[in-house]
């Protein structure tokens, strides 16, 4: 008996829904019902928001942290290490690191329904003359926007993936396909997200905004030997929407009473109340704090991430933080004093750690939300139910992004003023002479952006795939993850994860002679 996700709809809204079958009786990830294909522009529309619903469930409770384990930004907690050694291999990259690890299994399996659905609303949406501006092409564009998006994401992690077009499906079947072909694909959802999704749209719904930006990330991102990165052109993109936003005071972006800011592009909608909760500071909050005054302190939790030394220290320390940037204190906890009270380990010392206890190091605080706390009206009283929206894109990423580019176009002059915009945020508005980034070479640029990528994305899951797209993975990782020091066995293959053994078990097109290297 094992456990899998199974796509279906229920009362014409699509769900995911978890069952316990018979090894034989399970489908693979990548395999869809091609009998529901749709044009009619109300099951189309009720079919989207159901993908709405279980995308944003990709970035709730402990699936929504597994991609920022494992990399130079955060790691997993010390008694999370030590209590699950098969998902340790997340940050130690040793044998438990495999196909058969059910976290990888996982966050292969809760992206293909999605795609697979979108797949089925674009062939459906696609299949003849679409008018521009016209309800149909405005959810064409989203459909294509989600896939491109989660085929983004899969084309980083796995390397290359099946192609999902219905409309070459006896061609394609769910074969993995050349990298070139991957990236073609997704860059040609998502302009034609671009061209087709509203300017305007519900929160949590694609815009061409959001597309444009997505768009120029993938051709920033494309592996080299596609032959399709072009920053000149990811610069174009992001040119086309940049204007439509602005930066809002960094703390604004964490402060629950105002969701949605001029300076998102796309975040997903969250509440503290069940089932709208994300249960992301249940997972990421202190386990001694949790401990000592229990669930309804919303900064406790269970330690399941927890900055790296580099990430939550000062530049003076070995770290990444500058004095004076605002952006450190909204970031990351240090002080888990409570009403007056000091919390102590003494409650964790059964965990016998030696000197590893970590619960009350720095923890992430970007996604913490007093509305839970027991000292609230609210009733709530559990951390469980946190529920600050998550952002997926912003203007503050994309600046650095754009920046970036201008630096690959021998523009570095440009990118340093750009960088400076986002840093003159940083430090409440008026940017110390100091603090200015000046002149510099191409490679000092390329490095310097590393760390202000850190600074104003921590914890916002984009870390991993700097990391593999700047080809900094390995060095970064092995010099700041506090495990994968230890063990010392981290290897290039590392960079993509392995194909989960299930997929390889069920789908036909992909073999174990398909496995990435280095997981045979």
């Amino acid at each position: 008996m094992q456990r899998t996700i199974i796509w279906t709809l229920v009362a014409g809204m699509t769900m995911f829904t978890a069952s316990c079958s018979k090894f034989l009786d399970e489908k693979s990830m990548t395999k869809l019902d091609e009998s529901q294909v749709y044009s009619d522009v109300n099951l189309v529309e009720t079919s989207l928001k159901g993908i709405y619903a279980n995308w944003k469930s990709v970035r709730t409770d402990e699936q929504g942290l597994i991609m920022m384990m494992g990399t130079d930004e955060t790691q997993q907690g010390a008694f999370q290490m030590k209590s699950d050694p098969a998902k340790g291999g997340l940050d130690r990259y040793d044998g438990n690191l495999n196909s058969t690890l059910n976290h990888i299994a996982n966050q292969w399996n809760i992206r293909w329904p999605i795609v697979n659905e979108a797949a089925r609303i674009i062939k459906g949406l696609g299949s003849g003359t679409v008018t521009p501006d016209s309800r149909e092409a405005k959810l064409l564009g989203e459909a294509s926007f989600v896939r491109g998006f989660l085929d983004f994401q899969l084309a980083m992690y796995w390397g290359e993936i099946p192609i999902r077009d219905l409309d070459r499906e006896a061609e394609l079947g769910t074969r993995r396909q050349p990298l070139k072909d991957v990236w073609a694909f997704i860059i040609a959802d998502l302009q034609r997200a671009a061209d087709n999704c509203p300017k305007t749209n519900d929160p949590g719904r694609a815009t061409s905004g959001a597309a444009w930006a997505m768009l120029g990330k993938a051709y920033m991102s494309a592996p080299e030997s596609t032959g399709l990165r072009d920053f000149t052109k990811a610069a174009a993109c992001f040119e086309k929407m940049m204007g439509d936003y602005s930066l809002v005071p960094y703390q604004d972006l964490w402060d629950y009473n105002k969701p949605n800011t001029a300076e998102s592009i796309l975040e997903f909608q969250f509440s503290p109340i069940y089932p709208n909760n994300n249960k992301i500071q249940f997972q990421i909050g202190s386990r001694a704090v949790q401990a000592f005054f229990g669930d309804g302190c919303y900064y406790s939790g269970y330690d399941k991430i927890v900055p790296t030394h580099y990430a939550y220290s000062s530049v003076d320390s070995g770290g990444v933080w500058e004095s004076g940037d605002q952006r450190r204190w909204e970031a990351i906890r240090y002080d888990f004093t409570y009403y007056g009270e000091t919390p102590t380990l003494d409650p964790v010392l059964w965990e016998d750690l030696g000197n590893d206890y970590d619960e009350l190091m720095p923890h992430v605080k970007k996604y913490e939300d007093f509305r839970t706390d027991k000292h609230t009206d609210n009733k709530i009283n559990n951390m469980w139910n946190s529920g600050k929206n998550i952002p997926v894109l912003r203007l503050g990423d994309i600046k650095l992004c754009y920046a970036e580019c201008l630096n690959e176009m021998n523009r570095t002059g440009d990118a340093v003023n750009v960088v400076n915009e986002v840093r003159t945020r940083a430090w409440g508005g008026t940017l110390p002479a100091d603090k200015r980034w000046a002149a510099m070479s191409q490679e000092a640029f390329r490095t310097a952006i590393m760390d202000e990528r850190m600074r104003e994305l921590f914890a916002e899951d984009w870390r991993r795939i700097d990391l593999i797209r700047t080809g900094k993975y390995l060095q970064l990782v092995k010099a700041r993850n506090k495990w994968t020091q230890q063990s010392n066995t981290i290897q290039d293959f590392n960079t993509l994860l392995p194909i989960p053994d299930t997929e390889l078990k069920l789908n036909d097109d992909i073999t174990p002679a398909d496995q990435n290297p280095g997981y045979h």
